[in-house]
């Protein structure tokens, strides 16, 4: 009798282990998916403290950015999609007010840095690991750059290049102000035409479109938009009904 309890024991135990095995591999798994989305930023300027637009200040000497769903002293990616110009920023706090219209708030070195046009400030953003900032080619440490940033006009320092391999800059003209909101991408069609009909019945959006990129991936989106005014509106009424990283992307 008190052997069959010792096998039914170990038994119990070795499934506890390989329970824990497969955990285990679920979080390693998770830990390595990245935070990405391309979308309008806000460009700081203390104005919209004074107008209560955004809660906090930030130096607009420095490479920080605030983000509502990235982590404090984390980094990310920034790219300036027109002419391929990059650099590593520092989330500086995830506890700020602003639009969520926009993916960010950045400052004014960032600006000028990416050659951003202030008054279209499209930017691709991407959260990377602490050790990926320094392995960037020609990069200094983060800390480094802080320290030079402190000391310098917004007109510092670039610290892009991370992907040229001959370091040339990237010349891509935009005809026009057009852009569109990826409301989701789904692998069935059926669970596209869901979606659709969920935004239909529950919001004043009018026809939300069905993109068929593959065999197995169909998107959901709103638009082109020509105006900006216009593409605010619609994404802020697409956002109360709780989707996810929702993205302005490029109608090209």
């Amino acid at each position: 009798m008190n052997y069959k309890k010792l096998i039914i024991l170990c038994w119990i135990l070795f499934l506890t282990g390989c329970n824990q095995n497969v955990l285990n591999k679920r979080l390693t798994n998770d830990s390595l998916i990245k935070y990405k989305n391309s979308g309008f930023t806000l460009i700081y300027d203390d104005s919209l403290k004074k107008e209560k637009k955004i809660s906090k200040k930030i130096d607009n000497r420095s490479l920080l950015i605030f983000h509502k769903n990235l982590k404090k002293n984390s980094f990310v990616k920034i790219t300036n999609p027109t002419n391929g110009k990059m650099l590593i920023a520092e989330v500086a706090s995830n506890n700020v007010t602003f639009s969520d219209f926009y993916n960010s708030v950045i400052t004014q070195r960032i600006v000028e840095e990416l050659s951003l046009n202030p008054k279209e400030p499209y930017i691709d953003l991407i959260s990377i690991s602490q050790n990926s900032t320094f392995v960037a080619k020609k990069a200094k440490t983060f800390d480094e750059e802080k320290n030079v940033a402190e000391k310098a006009p917004v007109d510092g320092i670039i610290i892009d290049n991370l992907g040229s391999s001959n370091n040339k800059e990237k010349e891509i003209k935009i005809n026009k102000f057009s852009y569109m909101i990826k409301v989701a991408d789904f692998y069935y069609k059926d669970s596209a035409n869901s979606m659709v009909d969920r935004i239909i019945n529950e919001s004043n959006l009018k026809n939300p479109l069905i993109k068929k990129l593959s065999k197995t991936k169909y998107r959901v989106l709103l638009g082109p938009f020509n105006d900006i005014k216009k593409l605010e509106d619609s994404f802020n009424k697409i956002k109360l009904l709780n989707f996810e990283n929702i993205e302005i992307i490029r109608d090209v």
